[in-house]
């Protein structure tokens, strides 16, 4: 019985009752502010508002996103290109604040939606998104090359 002095119970009763007023603290914290990012992660239809300069023909594209938290990776794709493509994902990019920023290299045969050439030159991209709603987004593109940006939509595709 001498191992229970007044003194020992109230330390241990203190320490316990602190950790726990710190867990209920961290956790309402967490419930409040720590949300996880909206959810992009798939394949979406770009309609470009206006054709793509120094483009003979130029097709709607399809940009296919994975993502991990607020990283992204993604493809730019011709339309016509099949559910289970493996392309390379050569746009990388980040989500903040309903923004997604995307940049990276495409082929010019992609974005004319042109026959695949064997040298294809590579034009450098730049994306920038914003979430609306439904999933969809509105963005702009610009294109290494050429002067003006290039408005778009990008609606989700079902698979």
């Amino acid at each position: 019985m001498n191992h229970f002095n007044f003194k020992s119970l109230a330390f241990y009763g203190v320490a316990i009752s602190s950790v726990l007023l710190l867990f209920k603290t961290v956790t309402i914290y967490g419930e409040n502010n720590l949300k996880a990012p909206p959810l992009v992660n798939g394949r979406y239809r770009l309609t470009l508002a206006e054709n793509l300069p120094n483009c003979e023909k130029s097709d709607t594209l399809t940009l296919n996103i994975q993502q991990s938290g607020i990283y992204l990776n993604a493809s730019v794709l011709s339309a016509n290109a099949s559910a289970n493509t493996d392309e390379k994902h050569s746009l990388a990019g980040i989500l903040k604040n309903q923004q997604l920023n995307l940049s990276g290299k495409v082929g010019k045969s992609i974005l004319c939606n042109i026959p695949y050439p064997q040298n294809d030159p590579l034009n450098s991209v730049t994306i920038q998104m914003q979430l609306v709603d439904k999933g969809n987004m509105t963005g702009q593109l610009t294109i290494n090359g050429i002067p003006k940006t290039l408005k778009f939509t990008a609606v989700p595709q079902n698979s």
